[in-house]
């Protein structure tokens, strides 16, 4: 059973853009409290690590899951840890920039 989450750079950056976005759009703490929820639900993964839908298609061991509608977590799973590799927002093409990942 995984014990605890990691973020990757790609994720953290992808938060933080997510943060501005909404930022600029509505206001920073509309920004984050919803970035802050997306964070608290991904260290949940450490209790129930294998939710979500398994992709295989795009790379070995993927899995992605919604978040409010709005947003796709994409992450790995191994015996100690979660790997969150992405936080795709609204109609970003999730497959595609999983795909270029690991073909990179």
């Amino acid at each position: 059973m995984a014990t605890r989450v990691v973020f990757a750079p790609e994720a953290r950056a992808q938060l933080v853009s997510i943060y501005n976005y909404i930022a600029e759009k509505a206001n920073p703490d509309v920004a984050l409290a919803f970035t802050a929820a997306i964070v608290d639900y991904c260290e949940r993964f450490a209790t129930f690590p294998k939710r979500g839908t398994r992709r295989d298609d795009l790379r070995p061991g993927l899995r992605t899951i919604g978040f409010r509608r709005r947003v796709t977590i994409a992450f790995s799973v191994n015996r100690e840890t979660v790997t969150i590799l992405g936080v795709f927002y609204g109609g970003q093409d999730v497959d595609d920039a999983l795909r270029s990942d690991a073909e990179d």
